[in-house]
C-alpha cells in the first residue's frame, strides 16, 4: 500500500513537472503568465480586504543600506525605473540579433516590417491627437503607439496553422521594430529636463564597453558594472533610465569568441583525452578527466556569443519575473464605479481605445499596401491581404510599452494614469477578440474557396466561354 502511495505520487509529480516543462517552453507561455497576473492585479486592487494591502505593497521600500546609508526606492518605481532596464536590454539585444542575422538583416527583409511598424506608430498617434490635440490629455499621444510582443505572439499561437507562419514572422519583426520607435519616442519625448554633464559621464561608460566589444571580452562582469554605472548616469540625467540598457546592448558582443571549426576540433581533442584517461575510477576522483571537462564548458561558452548567452540567462528572468511583477504593480487599477469604465467619456480613453485597435491595423495594413504595390517591398509568402489584415489587427495589442508610456506621460499628472492604463487594458483586449475573429473569418472564407467543391467547374465555365 506504501509503495503503491509513493508510486503514484512520484508518477503524478513527474508528470505535472513534466507538462509544466513542456508548457514554460512554449512561445506564449510568457503572455499566459502576464495575462495571470494582470488579472490577479485587478483583483488585488479592486476586492476591499486586499485593496490596502495591495497600495501598501506598492510602496513598500527596496533598496540597499548600509549604517546611514541609505539608496533605495518603493516598489513601484523599483520595477519601472530599475527592473524595466533588464526588460529594455533584452529588447534592445532582440533587435540587434535581429537586424544582424535575423528577419532584419537585410534591406529586401526589414523594408516591409519597418513600413509597418512605423504606419502602425503614426496612424493610431494621429488619431490620440485628433481626439486630444490642445486639451491636458495631450502629453498621451505615445500611449497608443506600441506592439507588446508576449501577448501578441500568445494571441497568435491560438490560431495554429491558419496563419501561414510568413505572417507570424511579419508580425514577429514588426513588433520588434515597434520596439525601437516605442525606445526613441521614450528616450526624446518623455524624459526631464537634461544634464548634459552625466550624459558625457554615460558616453565614457559606452565608449569602454566598445572598446570591450573591439577586445572580444566574452565575460559578463565588466558588462554588468558598466551596466550599474550607466543606469545610474541615465537616472539622474534626465534621460529615462531604462534607455541606459538599450544603449548598453548595442554594445555587446554578437559574434563568438570561437567559430564552429574550431569548437569542434577543439571538443574532439578534448574528448580523446578524456578517454585515454579514464581508469576506472568515478568522474568526480578523476581530476585529468574533471579538467578536460571543464575545458569543453569553457570551449562551449565561448562559441556562443556574449549576446546569445546573455539572452538565454536574461528570458525566463524577464518573460516569468520581471513583466509579470511589472504587471502585478502596474495593472491594478482601481474601479470605484462604473463611469470608470465608460472609455467613451473622456478623449483620453477614447484615443487610445480608437488608436490602439483602428489606429494600429489601419497604418500597419495601409502603408504595407503601399511599399508593396509600389514595388518597394514584397508580400509575405502564401499571405493574402484580407489575412494580413487580420492579423494587423492583432498589432492593436500594447500591454506592456503602453502601459509603460502611459505612466511617463501623465507623470507629473498622475491622476490620468488610471483612465490610460484601463483603456489600454480594453484596447488590448477588444484587439485581441477582432484579430481572432478576424482570423477565423478569413480562414474559414479562403479554406471554402479552395475546396474542391468551389473550383469544381461552374455551369457558365463550360465549353462555350
Amino acid at each position: 500500500m506504501g509503495f503503491s502511495f509513493g508510486y503514484g505520487f512520484k508518477r503524478r509529480s513527474y508528470i505535472f513537472y513534466q507538462k509544466g516543462r513542456n508548457f514554460f517552453s512554449t512561445q506564449w507561455a510568457g503572455g499566459v503568465v502576464l495575462l495571470f497576473f494582470v488579472v490577479v492585479a485587478m483583483l488585488l486592487a479592486n476586492i476591499p480586504a486586499t485593496a490596502e494591502f495591495y497600495h501598501a505593497l506598492l510602496e513598500a521600500p527596496v533598496g540597499i543600506t548600509v549604517g546611514s546609508f541609505r539608496f533605495g526606492f518603493d516598489l513601484e518605481r523599483f520595477v519601472n525605473d530599475g527592473l524595466m532596464m533588464v526588460f529594455f536590454f533584452t529588447v534592445g539585444l532582440e533587435i540587434k540579433r535581429e537586424v544582424v542575422s535575423g528577419h532584419l538583416s537585410t534591406f529586401r527583409q526589414a523594408i516591409l516590417p519597418v513600413a509597418g511598424a512605423l504606419g502602425g506608430m503614426v496612424v493610431p498617434a494621429v488619431i490620440y491627437l485628433l481626439f486630444n490635440h490642445g486639451t491636458q490629455y495631450a502629453a498621451g499621444w505615445g500611449i497608443p503607439m506600441a506592439t507588446d510582443i508576449a501577448f501578441a505572439i500568445a494571441i497568435m499561437s491560438t490560431v495554429g496553422n491558419r496563419v501561414p507562419v510568413s505572417l507570424k514572422v511579419f508580425l514577429t519583426a514588426l513588433a520588434v521594430v515597434d520596439d525601437l520607435g516605442a525606445i526613441v519616442v521614450i528616450a526624446v519625448f518623455y524624459g526631464a529636463s537634461v544634464n548634459f554633464k552625466l550624459l558625457l559621464a554615460a558616453a565614457v561608460f559606452l565608449f569602454f564597453a566598445w572598446l570591450l566589444n573591439k577586445l572580444k571580452v566574452s565575460s559578463f562582469l565588466p558588462y554588468v558594472l558598466i551596466s550599474v554605472a550607466l543606469w545610474l548616469l541615465f537616472y539622474h540625467s534626465g534621460v529615462h533610465a531604462t534607455i541606459a540598457g538599450v544603449l548598453l546592448a548595442m554594445f555587446i558582443p554578437s559574434q563568438p569568441k570561437y567559430n564552429k571549426k574550431y569548437f569542434l576540433n577543439k571538443v574532439r581533442f578534448f574528448m580523446d583525452d578524456f578517454v585515454s584517461k579514464d581508469r576506472d575510477v568515478p568522474v568526480t576522483e578523476n581530476e585529468a578527466q574533471m579538467l578536460d571537462l571543464h575545458r569543453i564548458g569553457v570551449i562551449a561558452a565561448d562559441s556562443a556569443s556574449l549576446s546569445q548567452r546573455f539572452e538565454h540567462l536574461l528570458a525566463p528572468w524577464v518573460n516569468y519575473f520581471i513583466l509579470p511583477l511589472f504587471a502585478l504593480v502596474n495593472a491594478g487599477v482601481q474601479i470605484t464605479s462604473a463611469a470608470d469604465l465608460n472609455l467613451f467619456g473622456t478623449t483620453q480613453g477614447m484615443g487610445i481605445l480608437f488608436g490602439l485597435w483602428i489606429g494600429k491595423p489601419l497604418g500597419i495594413t495601409l502603408l504595407s499596401l503601399l511599399f508593396v504595390k509600389t514595388g518597394l517591398a514584397v508580400m509575405p509568402a502564401g499571405a493574402s491581404w484580407k489575412m494580413f489584415a487580420a492579423v494587423a489587427c492583432m498589432g492593436g495589442i500594447g500591454f506592456t510599452m503602453s502601459i509603460f508610456m502611459d505612466t511617463l506621460a501623465f507623470a507629473s499628472q498622475p491622476q490620468f494614469i488610471s483612465t490610460g492604463k484601463i483603456a489600454v487594458l480594453a484596447a488590448s483586449v477588444v484587439a485581441s477578440v477582432t484579430g481572432l475573429a478576424a482570423v477565423w473569418a478569413v480562414h474559414r472564407v479562403e479554406r471554402g474557396k479552395s475546396s474542391p467543391a468551389a473550383n469544381a467547374e461552374s455551369p457558365e465555365d463550360g465549353a462555350g466561354r
